[in-house]
């Protein structure tokens, strides 16, 4: 089976208050060492996956920079990260390659780089589309420039954009929020990620709120009641607008939806590459998850990677809490052929008490989140994972 390729960026021009990811600014002579790594790394890549017991194939259908903002290393240290790539893989004609890109970090040569090594998506992380409300988490791009940016884009002939927007953040409200869902809209992108603010002590604004405090416009975040509303919002504008959810964050119009991150949610194989990056393969003996070290002086120093070997058990519960976010859900029966265990006897009574609590659905053997599932999915999720094993 084809690969995905995920390739960790974790540089920024500055650091957005609810960032809660392994990235930040670095001097320039680290960033040129990173990428060397990343490349030994890279070019290494079939010796690591035979000590972690994986097997990974050369063919790749998917490619995935992300970060951080990828547009921030050079025209040339995004082509020396392809030409090793492709020295190392094959990748697929009509692969799907997708850059996340920062609105305006988008220079002319950086651009013109991102055709010349094949990428025919770009994830724009635009959060929202009001002014104030984008500054005030310390993004640096205004409307003005996320339009012109995608007009760019599409005149080099990458159409195929995504949009991120995030509910929750300062001083948005029910009338901003639809400001900015309709102007996603307005602005004919196959895919919007819609995601809710997450709150926790991994990003500044997270601590800040923890803690009660005004720092970072804290004290202007919508409550929990107003966020769970602004997502409701989006679920039901979007796909009444033809983009339609596919994941619980995901929404896309007919043959858009991102290729790579559909791999993550129907557990096929992925191999990652830099700060912070998760891999999962295929193996002799099962599964087996692996992923790098969070810490740059680590990574850069050589620091083994973190191996979690996958079993029966963990990939039957894999496919209920992550392919439960798909709206597609999971189909019973199937679940049931693949694992060789009767999906009933193991996860039963929990399927029949969520479906009492109706936040999933079964219709016609296949399991759902429901509205309310959706909003509550951690907690429906958790469900999956401690269960002990039927005797």
């Amino acid at each position: 089976m084809s690969v995905g390729i995920y390739i960790s960026v974790p540089l920024c021009r500055s650091k957005c208050s609810y960032c809660n990811f392994a990235s930040g600014v670095f001097a320039r002579e680290m960033v040129a060492g990173y990428v060397e790594r990343v490349c030994q790394d890279i070019h290494g890549a079939q010796p690591t996956a035979s000590t972690i017991g994986g097997v990974l194939e050369r063919r790749v259908d998917s490619v995935y920079l992300g970060g951080g903002t990828p547009t921030t290393l050079t025209p040339g240290q995004i082509e020396q990260l392809f030409a090793e790539l492709r020295h190392e893989f094959q990748v697929d004609s009509a692969a799907e390659i997708t850059v996340e890109c920062a609105p305006g970090a988008l220079a002319p040569e950086m651009l013109e780089a991102l055709v010349r090594v094949g990428v025919n998506r770009v994830s724009l992380g635009v959060q929202s589309f009001v002014d104030a409300e984008a500054a005030a988490v310390g993004r640096l791009h205004t409307r003005a420039v996320v339009l012109d940016d995608m007009a760019r884009l599409r005149a080099a002939g990458i159409a195929n954009i995504n949009i991120d927007l995030i509910a929750g953040l300062p001083h948005q409200t029910t009338a901003s929020w639809q400001a900015s869902l309709d102007e996603a809209i307005a602005a004919g992108v196959p895919h919007v990620s819609a995601y809710m603010l997450e709150v926790d002590e991994d990003s500044r604004l997270g601590r800040e709120l923890i803690a009660g405090g005004t720092r970072y416009h804290a004290h202007f975040v919508p409550d929990e009641d107003a966020v769970a509303d602004f997502y409701e919002l989006a679920c039901a504008h979007l796909n009444a607008a033809g983009i339609t959810q596919y994941e619980i964050s995901n929404f896309a119009r007919a043959g858009a939806e991102s290729k790579h991150n559909l791999k993550y949610w129907i557990r096929q194989p992925y191999m990652g590459f830099g700060l912070d990056a998760h891999s999962m393969l295929e193996g002799p003996s099962g599964a087996v998850r692996f992923s790098t070290p969070d810490s740059l002086e680590e990574f850069t120093g050589g620091a083994p990677p973190n191996r979690t070997p996958v079993s029966s058990r963990g990939a039957l519960e894999e496919t209920f809490f992550l392919g439960l976010r798909l709206t597609r859900g999971v189909d019973l029966k199937a679940a049931s052929a693949r694992f060789g265990v009767d999906v009933e006897a193991e996860f039963g009574d929990v399927i029949r008490e969520l479906e009492s609590s109706r936040v999933v659905k079964r219709q016609g053997g296949v399991l759902r989140l429901t509205r309310a599932g959706r909003l509550l999915s951690n907690e429906v999720f958790q469900r999956f994972i401690t269960l002990p094993s039927a005797p």
